[in-house]
């Protein structure tokens, strides 16, 4: 497992100001249909946000680093029942040993009428942060609700994100140095970032799911 140092490395290179100059925009866009509009209240619990700026939330992720607020395992959750409001997990499930005992913690310090959002990739290049087990569908992310309400499902980006990250990702196979890999991140992002535009049409396909990049699901806790 890479240390809480090495981990700390990668965030602070993405922060880099020379690296924000040069790096091209995100090749996705966001669903602009998922809701965003669900209560805040006066505690909430941000899952995984190391690096990151989240404001509103208590920040908690597995090591001490830029932005994080607690240190705990999202398996074991260091707060009382049913204190928290809303509950971001964005990008973790992926990453954690065990995904139903993560969501039972979820559940539990979840206050009634409370609500969760979960955010995980479908298809998506491997990436350890620290490390990487599994993908999900919607279907799959429904299975872990436990006693708690599917109020809203989706995908946050589409099937051109899919395609674009791969490619990306492909001409960096190719090359044998770390330098080199990332002039190819850099000049290929370039290059195919205005594709990504395409999915502000796919996702309102019915069909974009069977190619897409990240779903969504929110989910209530029951009064």
């Amino acid at each position: 497992m890479p240390d809480p140092a090495g981990l700390e490395q990668v965030y602070r290179a993405r922060d880099a100001r020379w690296r924000k100059w040069l790096s091209p925009p995100a090749p996705f866009v966001m669903n602009p249909h998922e809701p965003k509009n669900f209560p805040l209240g006066r505690w909430n619990l941000y899952i995984g946000g190391a690096g990151r700026s989240v404001d509103g939330y208590i920040n908690l992720d597995l090591f001490p680093m830029a932005g994080v607020d607690v240190v705990a395992d999202a398996e074991t959750l260091p707060f009382p029942a049913n204190l928290f409001q809303r509950v971001e997990c964005d990008a973790v499930l992926e990453h954690v040993c065990d995904p139903h005992r993560v969501m039972r913690e979820i559940e539990r310090v979840l206050a009634p009428g409370g609500y969760a959002h979960l955010v995980t990739p479908f298809c998506h290049p491997f990436h350890e942060y620290p490390r990487d087990y599994r993908r999900f569908t919607i279907d799959g992310l429904k299975r872990l609700a436990g006693g708690m309400e599917v109020v809203a499902e989706g995908w946050r980006t589409g099937p051109t994100a899919t395609l674009l990250v791969f490619v990306i990702e492909y001409f960096k196979l190719l090359l044998p140095w770390r330098m080199w890999r990332g002039a190819a991140h850099m000049v290929v992002g370039w290059l195919l970032f205005p594709f990504r535009y395409l999915d502000v049409w796919l996702l309102r396909r019915p069909r974009a799911g069977r190619l897409g990049n990240h779903c969504y699901i929110w989910l209530r806790k029951r009064q």
